[in-house]
C-alpha cells in the first residue's frame, strides 16, 4: 500500500483473494475505475475501490451478470430489486434441478433406455404453464366441433397436472406416462368416440351434466356387488352374475344387451389411468380402479343378454 491508502492492482488481489487478471478486466470494462496511475502508467486504486471491489465480487458469486453489476454499482438499479430479481432466477434453477434429480432417480430405479431417457427429460423439465396447455390441448382436439355440455367440459378440464417442485419417482413416472397418453393417437380417437357419444345425446335431448347423486348410487351398488362376486371368485356366467345383470337392465330401463353396449361406450382402461396418474401427480388420495368390475357386469349383461 502506498501513502495515503492507495493500492496497486496486486495489492487489491491480495486483500480479496482475486487473480490480478480478475481485476484488471473489471477495470478494463469500466466497473472498477482507478483513482490515479504511476508515472509509469500503473493503475492505482483507494480504499473506496477496494470497497467496491468486495461489493462487485459479492455480486457476482450471487450470480449477477457485468451488466447487472454495473447497474447496482452506478445506481441505476437497487441491489434489493436485484436481489428480488436473482431470486426468483434461482428459485427456477432449483425447479429444474430438482426435476433433473427425479428424472435419474427414475433411470436408475427403471434402468431406462436412452430413448427414454430423452423422453422423460424433456417431459420433467416443461413448465405448470406448458403441462397445463398439454392437458387443454388434448381436450380442445377431442371436444373440437362437438356439442359438449358446459358443466362437463369444465368439469374434464378441471383437473390439471401440478408436479412439486421436487417430485417423488412415482409422481414423475405418473407425469412421463400421462403426457405420453394423451399424445397418443389411438387415446385421443378413443376418447373422441365417447365425445361424439356425448354430443349426440345431448343433440337427443338429455343434459349430459353428469351423472345425478341417484345414478352415482346405483353404479356403486353394482360395482361393489360385482366386486364381491370376484373376490369370491364367481364368473360373469354365474347365478350372482345373472342376478346383477337384471338388475342393473331394470335399474337401467333397458334390455341386458342394450344396457351392456351402452356402458361398454363409457368403459376404458386407460381412461381410468388418466384420473390414476393425475391423482399421483397431484398428491391426492388414489383412485381405485373400477374397470374390472365393470367389465365383469357387462359381461354379465351380454351372457343374460
Amino acid at each position: 500500500m502506498g501513502d495515503g491508502g492507495v493500492f496497486t492492482i496486486g495489492e487489491l488481489a491480495r486483500r480479496t483473494g482475486l487473480t490480478t487478471r480478475t481485476i484488471r478486466f473489471y477495470s478494463d470494462e469500466g466497473l472498477l475505475p482507478p483513482t490515479d496511475r504511476t508515472y509509469a502508467g500503473y493503475r492505482l486504486y483507494d480504499s473506496a475501490s477496494l470497497a467496491r471491489l468486495e461489493l462487485l465480487r459479492t455480486l457476482r458469486e450471487l450470480g449477477l451478470g457485468l451488466g447487472e453489476a454495473g447497474e447496482a454499482l452506478a445506481g441505476r438499479s437497487s441491489v434489493a430489486d436485484l436481489a428480488s430479481r436473482h431470486v426468483e432466477l434461482l428459485d427456477e434453477q432449483i425447479r429444474v434441478l430438482r426435476l433433473r434429480r427425479a428424472v435419474l432417480r427414475a433411470v436408475a430405479r427403471n434402468g431406462s433406455r436412452l430413448d427414454e431417457v430423452r423422453l422423460m427429460k424433456n417431459l420433467a423439465t416443461m413448465t405448470d404453464e406448458e403441462r397445463r396447455r398439454l392437458i387443454d390441448d388434448f381436450w380442445d382436439e377431442v371436444n373440437a366441433g362437438l356439442d359438449i355440455n358446459p358443466d362437463f367440459d369444465a368439469g374434464m378440464r378441471s383437473a390439471k397436472p401440478e408436479l412439486p417442485d421436487d417430485p417423488t419417482p412415482e409422481q414423475l413416472q405418473a407425469w412421463i406416462e400421462l403426457a405420453e397418453l394423451v399424445l397418443d393417437k389411438d387415446f385421443r380417437q378413443r376418447i373422441r368416440t365417447m365425445a361424439e357419444q356425448h354430443s349426440a345425446a345431448r343433440q337427443a335431448g338429455e343434459s349430459m351434466a353428469g351423472p345425478t347423486e341417484e345414478q352415482q348410487q346405483r353404479w356403486s351398488g353394482w360395482t361393489s356387488a360385482a366386486g364381491e362376486a370376484m373376490e369370491a371368485g364367481l364368473g360373469p356366467e354365474s347365478a350372482a352374475g345373472r342376478a346383477l345383470a337384471v338388475r342393473v337392465a331394470q335399474e337401467m330401463g333397458m334390455p341386458a344387451g342394450q344396457a351392456a353396449e351402452l356402458l361398454a361406450r363409457g368403459t376404458d382402461t386407460r381412461a381410468e389411468r388418466y384420473w390414476q396418474l393425475l391423482a399421483t401427480i397431484n398428491g391426492c388420495p388414489p383412485v381405485p380402479a373400477q374397470v374390472p368390475r365393470m367389465e365383469w357386469i357387462i359381461a354379465a349383461l351380454r351372457a343374460v343378454g
